[in-house]
């Protein structure tokens, strides 16, 4: 143990004092090191597993590592645990790294967190449709039945629309998660086409909301993962932690032995030592030996940087990735146009804003009290457009939705640009990846299974289960021997 240089991470955000309401709130301490504090205590043996990447996919292999009683050691290049779940605590706001909701009804999840210490708030299930200078609600008629009813003479797709919307989730959460798994795939704009829906539901609906889930408004996505977000968003809330996104992957830290986790430790390569061993080089030259096995829970384009030239070529043919760009607003609270906890859609199809919403709304923790924060997404880099005049052009955008005299009163706080916020996950695809692709080394990561908070700890469980798998089949081969 080395207490006196340990980095503590607290389940508490650091800007705690403008919340008077967690001030009590239990604190756990996670022990948690940097690569500089480093001492023969803390190094590891040939006897540990090591994981690369403290995201979900990570952290998920790093509890049931724990659970199964393996030693392990994780080793996260950055200030934190989280990976692209993570918050910024800025000016008194809490800042997710880009739009991200959790929804309740992930299986996994359920399996690995603690909802109710989460304290997860709700949005409104449906949306808020901007279009044709005017705003029109959609709502889930299992959870709003009779704003739903209101809604179906609406511009937002046709009354056979609203038709075709019940009778898709009926036969959708009739399905088993093996059977979206495994059946048949085109593109979601295919799969709507192909039941029916009209294009008016399509583009000022189904394109800017799961254009918004999957950072894709073309709608080239599979259909396998289209109908597995469908369904639990069908049968869950959409969510936010009343601590942040970020709180997620605390939580799963938290589950964690003293000292298994390593921050600011960059790996450079990871190399198969004869079949024997899997060898990491990190960046600062220190080498770490496993015997057990390496799982890499770091991001698709990341994977074959770290392979070094003897290993198979893992990611073939890789498709681009998907990327987007947050903002984010301040106001008063009395000054913004509604208080319901929903999410609005640029249904209008014009403008480069997708989707927006009041996330102190939906959490009143994101601000300050009486403070107001204003969540802005867009799909794509804009690579070629400055911060300000992007800033500029999605205030001018929302002036048109809300009203010049509104939007002004907006203060800038912040832009996420995040480029790789999503694998590509257009067909054909496979979501049940093998995580094997060496002798003791093993891949995990929402582009093994599914784009989702589900997938990423689904894929960590399956690499440690590949692991734990071989790891048996090789005492039973020495002992043989």
């Amino acid at each position: 143990m080395i207490s006196s240089t340990s980095l503590s991470l607290l389940s508490t955000p650091p800007h705690r004092h403008n919340h008077h309401h967690l001030r009590h709130h239990h604190r756990r301490q996670l022990s948690i090191f940097s690569s500089s504090t480093l001492t023969p205590s803390t190094s590891t043996t040939p006897s540990t597993a090591i994981i690369i990447g403290g995201g979900l996919a990570g952290l998920s292999a790093a509890v049931h590592l724990h659970s199964s009683g393996t030693p392990f050691l994780l080793l996260e290049s950055s200030d934190a645990v989280g990976g692209r779940v993570r918050t910024d605590a800025v000016d008194g706001f809490l800042l997710d790294r880009g739009f991200q909701i959790f929804i309740t009804s992930y299986p996994e999840p359920r399996k690995l967190l603690d909802y109710s210490s989460l304290n997860l708030k709700k949005f409104f299930s449906g949306a808020r449709v901007y279009y044709n200078n005017d705003f029109f609600t959609l709502s889930n008629p299992f959870r709003h039945f009779f704003d739903s009813i209101s809604s179906l003479v609406n511009p937002i797709g046709s009354l056979t629309d609203k038709f075709l919307v019940l009778l898709t989730t009926v036969k959708i959460i009739s399905k088993s998660d093996d059977e979206i798994y495994l059946s048949d795939e085109v593109s979601v704009l295919d799969y709507l086409t192909n039941a029916g829906f009209s294009s008016s539901i399509i583009d000022r609906f189904f394109r800017p909301f799961f254009g918004g889930i999957f950072f894709d408004t073309d709608l080239e996505t599979t259909s396998r993962l289209f109908e597995f977000v469908f369904k639990c968003l069908a049968l869950g809330d959409n969510t936010l932690p009343e601590r942040g996104i970020g709180e997620i992957p605390r939580q799963l830290a938290a589950k964690l032995p003293e000292n298994s986790i390593r921050l600011n430790s960059r790996v450079v390569s990871v190399e198969e030592r004869g079949g024997e061993a899997v060898v990491v080089r990190l960046e600062n030259g220190e080498e770490l030996r496993s015997e057990v096995g390496v799982i890499l829970a770091v991001e698709e384009p990341e994977v074959q940087k770290l392979l070094t030239e003897n290993l198979p070529k893992i990611v073939k043919n890789r498709k681009p990735c998907r990327s987007t760009v947050c903002l984010y607003f301040t106001t008063d609270r009395s000054k913004i146009p509604t208080s319901d906890p929903i999410l609005y859609l640029n249904g209008s199809g014009r403008g480069i804003v997708n989707n927006m919403f009041f996330a102190t709304n939906v959490a009143p923790s994101y601000g300050p009290p009486n403070k107001a924060l204003v969540s802005v997404s867009l799909i794509g880099m804009y690579d070629d457009v400055t911060d300000e005049e992007l800033t500029s052009r999605v205030v001018e955008e929302l002036s048109v939705w809300f009203g010049k005299g509104v939007v002004r009163e907006w203060k800038y706080l912040r832009m996420y640009r995040i480029r790789f916020a999503q694998p590509n996950q257009n067909p054909p695809t496979d979501l049940r990846k093998s995580p094997r692709v060496g002798s003791r080394l093993y891949l995990c990561g929402d582009y093994q299974t599914s784009a989702t908070f589900d997938g990423a700890m689904v894929s960590g469980r399956r690499a440690v289960e590949a692991l734990l798998e071989d790891k048996a089949l090789n005492r039973v081969s020495e002992a043989v021997n």
